[in-house]
């Protein structure tokens, strides 16, 4: 990642949910776009557990002038969320307890507003992220539900399950016990749980590979040496930690009377073939909360919020105050077709 464009904002002290407290916190961030004079234009985006700043790389196709979120007419927001390794930092006092701080969504969220706070936005015109970044999205609208006029959160569950927490234990694990090998093993597994079973029959069945015998295994392989070559063991074992202590209705009354104290508009997004955070998980907070639901129909599993651009882009467009670009009649015909990128995007 290009550390042209990234600014910071310094918290002297930050206070966690477990109550441990941070000093010397440095919040990453990139805008890009110019805010309105009354600050009203502001777009604020989560990246996924793996993700980074840079808004317009990660969702290419979406975030950028012209697109559905326009940058010539939003200012987009895009945090390093607390926890991850791509420009936050902060400091622990002596004798903090484990080998890090529990950072949760609810903390993640807490930070990210101090940036709207330094920047004088006193309402987003929208927020969004998916997987851990809707996570967030989710935790921002329940805790300040008078700061954002419209959310959207894409394959993200209001509360871990219990398979998710499952399939993030084997991946601590892996890291526990072979520390960058076992990160590389990690990444493999969450390969398989951000993708679908018929896609990968469809791409890599009966196919030889290289350095391993089968082409699925080379592709795991070399997502493994990838997430090495860019990522940090610490990181994925504090960020896993994050996902699983997520439930925005914790000390709330329950995940629906959480959200219905959102003032904005609030949309789920759930993708069928999602083997993760499957769609019946997101329906089911959306309707708890009152929210509009919306399928994302894609081939890809769980990363088809990451990959199904024109279908991602249109519904967004939809949901965005006063509009980004044209909009149709149906909004649910919009994800009945999908095009696949010319390569994938980082999780």
């Amino acid at each position: 990642m290009s550390e042209e464009g990234l600014q910071f904002l310094s918290v002297p002290r930050f206070e966690l949910e477990s109550g441990e407290v941070l000093e010397e916190v440095r919040q990453a961030y990139r805008l890009l776009g110019t805010l309105d004079a009354h600050r009203e234009n502001l777009v604020l985006l989560f990246h996924s557990l793996t993700g980074n700043t840079d808004a317009a790389a990660w969702w290419k196709g979406i975030v950028g002038q012209g697109l559905a979120i326009d940058t010539d007419r939003f200012a987009v927001l895009s945090p390093n969320l607390l926890g991850s390794c791509y420009g936050t930092t902060y400091r622990r006092r002596p004798g903090a307890p484990g080998p890090r701080p529990r950072v949760t969504t609810r903390d993640q969220a807490r930070l990210a507003a101090l940036l709207l706070d330094e920047l004088g936005v006193a309402s987003a015109a929208f927020v969004s992220g998916g997987s851990l970044g809707g996570m967030v999205t989710l935790e921002f609208a329940a805790t300040f539900p008078d700061r954002a006029r419209a959310a959207i959160a894409f394959a993200a569950p209001a509360v871990q399950s219990a398979w998710a927490q499952g399939w993030d234990l084997v991946q601590r694990r892996a890291i526990e016990l072979g520390g960058t090998e076992g990160l590389a093993v990690a990444r493999m597994v969450g390969m398989l749980t951000y993708r679908a079973p018929d896609e990968f029959d469809g791409r890599f069945l009966g196919q030889p590979g290289a350095p391993e015998p089968f082409a699925i295994q080379s592709y795991l392989r070399r997502h493994g040496e990838k997430l090495v070559a860019r990522f940090d063991t610490e990181t994925y074992l504090s960020l896993m930690e994050t996902m699983d202590t997520h439930d925005v209705g914790r000390g709330r009354g329950g995940a629906g009377a959480a959200l219905r104290a959102f003032r904005g508009r609030l949309v789920g997004v759930g993708i069928p073939g999602d083997v993760l955070y499957r769609a019946e998980e997101v329906k089911a907070w959306s309707d708890e909360a009152g929210a509009s639901f919306r399928y994302l129909s894609s081939s890809h599993g769980h990363d088809g919020f990451l990959l199904e651009r024109d279908a991602v882009a249109r519904l967004i467009a939809h949901e965005l105050p006063s509009g980004g670009c044209a909009v149709g009649p149906d909004p649910a015909a919009w994800t009945r077709t999908a095009s696949r990128p010319a390569s994938p995007l980082p999780h």
